[in-house]
């Protein structure tokens, strides 16, 4: 697997910092993608010391324009690409659904949904043009993209998309040696889901405290899926605390 080729988007923290330090431990390169440049830097010089397996690009994904100047850079820089991770998202105030700010709402989709949908077709690009030819891509979607929690259109209508996306992008792929796969991803702790052993809104209303899982099991998850062969994929995953109201009517 040494000098496998790949981009975390979202890589500064949480669970992309984990997923492109356990890649890293592969002898994978990995290009960390995010917003805040010093936050990046912060993170590979934390999972990589020596600097010779990570690079840093500060790219707003929503941004079509910036999207292809990161991958060019990437590719510049190594000559190609194998995987891509599409691993960056954000929330909205957790309010009722009419009370959702339209900024709000745009903010979310461009995050969540139009940022993968630049990467993914950045990647294709890339991934149709090099040789050999083809490539993976393993985007987060959450167990939100099946199950909403209370309070959570944008997110929940987002990461629903994801997984049109990855289908149609599964599907749009197979003739290139594309692989598209999904881990949907149940409370692992992150930055997003602090606030969870403090107690979160319940379908029932209630307000109750949710356990979590580290995201080194997450990341683990994710090595399996890049590992397999460009003819075999993981289409969709889930990796949940086992303890969580998921399964269920809780």
């Amino acid at each position: 697997m040494s000098e496998r080729i790949v981009i975390v988007t979202g890589g500064g923290t949480g669970i992309g910092k984990a997923i492109a330090g356990a890649l890293i431990t592969e002898g994978y390169r990995v290009a960390l993608f995010g917003r805040r440049q010093e936050v990046l830097d912060a993170a590979a010089q934390e999972i990589d010391p020596g600097g010779g397996l990570t690079m840093t690009e500060g790219v707003d994904i929503g941004d079509p324009d910036a999207v292809g100047r990161g991958f060019a850079a990437v590719v510049a820089r190594w000559g190609r690409l194998d995987l891509l991770v599409n691993n960056a998202g954000m929330s909205a105030p957790s309010v009722p659904l009419e009370d959702i700010p339209a900024g709000a709402w745009h903010q979310v989709v461009a995050a969540n949904l139009s940022g993968a949908f630049f990467c993914t077709q950045a990647a294709f690009r890339q991934f149709k043009a090099q040789t050999p030819q083809g490539g993976r891509i393993i985007n987060n979607g959450s167990i939100s993209a099946t199950t909403p929690r209370p309070q959570s259109a944008p997110y929940a209508a987002t990461k629903h998309a994801i997984t049109g996306l990855t289908k149609a992008s599964s599907l749009d792929g197979r003739a290139f040696n594309i692989a598209v796969g999904q881990i949907d991803i149940g409370n692992a702790a992150s930055d997003m889901t602090a606030a969870m052993s403090g107690g979160v809104l319940q379908a029932d209303g209630r307000i109750a405290p949710e356990p979590t899982i580290d995201v080194a099991h997450i990341a683990r998850a994710v090595l399996y899926m890049a590992s397999l062969p460009l003819d075999a994929n993981v289409l969709t995953m889930t990796v949940m605390a086992n303890q969580m109201p998921f399964v269920g009517r809780g």
